[in-house]
């Protein structure tokens, strides 16, 4: 776990937001990312479960609902290895700055709210750096399931119907989420990452993640 504790030596810029579904996390990034590229800085973005190697097996797996938590946890690994290899790596070592919405604490946050060994999952993982900013989007599960209901129900997985917690996938949810939240929270000490409350307007959240990288950036002697 050393690398995701100690500084690392990339000439460019990791950036990462984490959090629950409806959190926010992935507009903050949007509006981060348009700034960054407005202002004439490279950036480059990556997203979990994105890689054309093994992506489309995972979305398969799911949609058959015949994921097991570790087989589960196994090909999101897959999925974020490739994307550190083929994307995140080079880019660091060219100077750009990366913004990546969700990190390896994806992982350890979900896959542990699955009754996966804590320490198995740290050690799958541990070739992944520690990013120079980590924002966590804090949010309790009923705020986050109302603002996801808004527009669908939720997603087998999402709400953590493999663990059978409960036949109603609203309550199921609530509880699985709940799991996912206290890993989060205890990640904070553990890895320091920043958080942010998700409840605050676009606006405040955007302006705090701003002045966050503006620091981390002034350190790397890189102006904004």
């Amino acid at each position: 776990m050393s690398k995701l504790t100690e500084k690392h030596d990339y000439k460019g810029t990791l950036v990462c937001v984490e959090g629950i579904d409806g959190s926010g996390k992935s507009t903050q990034l949007a509006l981060l990312r348009d700034w960054l590229k407005s202002s004439g800085h490279d950036v480059i973005f990556t997203e979990w479960n994105s890689s054309e190697l093994i992506s489309q097996t995972t979305k398969l797996a799911k949609k058959k609902n015949m994921l097991s938590p570790r087989t589960f946890s196994l090909l999101h690994a897959v999925d974020f290895a490739d994307r550190f290899k083929q994307v995140i790596d080079p880019a660091l070592k060219a100077g750009f700055i990366v913004l990546a919405d969700r990190y390896a604490y994806t992982a350890f946050a979900r896959d542990v709210a699955r009754g996966v060994d804590p320490n198995w999952v740290r050690s799958v993982y541990s070739f992944a750096i520690k990013p120079d900013l980590a924002i966590y989007f804090d949010i309790d599960p009923k705020h986050s399931m109302e603002r996801i209901c808004a527009n669908r129900a939720p997603k087998f997985y999402e709400a953590g119907m493999d663990l059978k917690l409960s036949n109603d996938p609203y309550e199921s949810y609530m509880i699985f989420q709940g799991r996912v939240i206290r890993e989060y929270q205890k990640m904070v000490d553990e890895f320091g990452l920043v958080r942010l409350d998700a409840m605050d307007s676009i606006h405040s959240k955007q302006v705090a993640i701003r002045k966050m990288l503006e620091e981390v950036l002034k350190d790397k002697g890189v102006s904004l």
